[in-house]
């Protein structure tokens, strides 16, 4: 039997493209009078409160959240949910103090790498450079998935079609505008995305009776309330961690920190996105509990707009599609100028050319390479959580070494580089396939019935906790 969509492929197709030309046109209108490498990579180092608050969110809520959240929740619990919203807004505290010890060692600088190349040798920073790179290319891959599987959800749209038209419309502004131009189109989409967001609260809490409650989930799905429930605590530690860590490397959160008038204005703007990031991620995964708690075999990923769509109403299908279009290009106008600003400040100190190069240009070559690889991913439609806790995997082995180093002084490079690969190899041997049933070690090198009961089935804690803090044990025993 043919499946029935909530809208059109002709209608879904018309708004994506009448959003992602808005976006393109106002960006392209926009940048003509901020031009410059300065507006490229930090806005010339004059954004003001509203803009950099409203950034900030808009980069760090990308339509991930929309399927992230729920399918964590609908076996990670309460736990998850809590996790996945204090990991994702954690990282804005963080940058408090860590922002502004950066921007007062290197008033001029543009990304994290700066500061990393004067602290370490080349190998090492390379090291860090490659893996940032990386998370953000998973990023963007995840992004443009995420957003082609939810138009495809609505109207069986293919997922090239969608990819296709994002990645060319934000690459068009974003290789033009630089960070100027993401920061203003910023902006705009923060506030299409926090008045459609309420608007699904609005629903979700006044059409759907008693169901949208913390008692309706412990009455059909008590365990995922109980504080006997070890994934409760497994999954939301996990999360927790592994969102942190990931955010914390995003060079669209160092480029904003340097882009700030003044530290005054940079505190401000992260304690205001910290405390607008935590709601609207706990209200998504929130969703997925309701949402497993209705329907036990409710797809995972899908949890949020079987709540929302479940009546089949065309207005709704249009919020969602106007939603997840602005929380994705958001996102990936920022995973773009990211990506090339590493590029633009230490491509000279990696990649070492004897001839002159413009390092600019060869950023939006990259760029448009990487977004060519990412389109062909997110036309392959996988799993949106798993693609990002792979990339989340890599941070997780870099960050307390990276950013002790900040710290202390006598954390040598061959120390950092051993802790570091010890993390990363750890990690990924208990990392659990895409069936969460088995890793690389538990069931493929041994079989699963040599390990505890524990070990098969919370494989991806204790990836993700070895991956964290087996560097630690490298430093002390240096």
């Amino acid at each position: 039997m043919d499946k029935i969509y909530f809208l059109s492929q002709s209608t879904s197709l018309t708004i994506v493209i009448i959003i992602s030309l808005i976006f393109t046109l106002v960006g392209l209108a926009y940048s003509k009078k901020y031009k410059g490498i300065n507006n490229y990579l930090t806005a010339n180092r004059n954004v003001g409160f509203f803009s950099l608050s409203t950034s900030l969110i808009a980069s760090a809520l990308g339509a991930w959240i929309l399927f992230g959240p729920a399918s964590a929740a609908t076996w990670g619990g309460i736990g998850a949910v809590i996790g996945y919203s204090l990991g994702t807004a954690f990282p804005m505290i963080i940058l408090i103090f860590l922002g502004k010890t950066i921007r007062k060692n290197f008033p001029k600088g543009s990304t994290l790498i700066e500061f990393l190349r004067k602290r370490f040798r080349k190998s090492l920073f390379k090291l860090i450079l490659l893996m940032t790179m990386f998370y953000m290319f998973i990023f963007l891959c995840a992004e443009v998935t995420a957003v082609a599987i939810l138009i495809n959800y609505i109207s069986g749209t293919e997922l090239w079609i969608t990819a296709l038209i994002i990645l060319v419309g934000t690459l068009t502004y974003t290789l033009y505008g630089g960070l100027r131009a993401s920061i203003f189109t910023d902006n705009i989409q923060m506030v299409v995305i926090i008045v459609l967001f309420f608007i699904s609260v609005f629903y979700l809490t006044s059409f759907t009776g008693d169901q949208f409650s913390f008692s309706f989930i412990k009455e059909k799905n008590p365990q995922l309330l109980s504080s006997n429930y070890i994934p409760n605590y497994t999954a939301g530690l996990t999360f927790f961690i592994a969102v942190a860590a990931t955010n914390l490397f995003h060079q669209g959160n160092w480029q904003r920190v340097y882009a700030a008038k003044n530290n005054e204005i940079l505190v401000k703007s992260l304690i205001v996105a910290f405390i607008a990031i935590i709601p609207i991620v706990f209200f998504m995964g929130f969703s997925g509990l309701v949402a497993v708690s209705l329907d036990p075999s409710v797809t995972p990923d899908l949890g949020y707009f079987s709540l929302l769509l479940k009546d089949q109403t065309k207005f709704l299908s249009l919020i969602i599609i106007i939603l997840g279009l602005s929380l994705t290009i958001s996102t990936v106008d920022t995973l773009i100028n990211a990506i090339s600003s590493l590029i633009v400040v230490d491509g000279k100190a990696t990649f070492n050319f004897e001839t002159k190069i413009d390092y600019l240009r060869l950023s939006k070559y990259f760029i448009i390479i990487l977004s060519i690889v990412a389109f062909f991913i997110a036309s392959k439609g996988f799993s949106v959580l798993y693609l990002f806790l792979l990339a989340d995997l890599f941070c997780c082995a870099f960050v307390l070494t990276v950013f002790y180093s900040f710290y202390n002084k006598k954390l040598n490079e061959k120390v950092a580089y051993i802790s570091i690969i010890t993390g990363l190899v750890g990690g990924f041997l208990l990392f659990p396939m895409p069936d969460f049933s088995k890793s690389l070690l538990v069931g493929y090198i041994l079989p699963v019935e040599f390990f505890p009961v524990f070990v098969s089935q919370s494989l991806l804690f204790l990836s993700f906790i070895i991956a964290t803090f087996f560097p630690v044990i490298i430093w002390k025993l240096r």
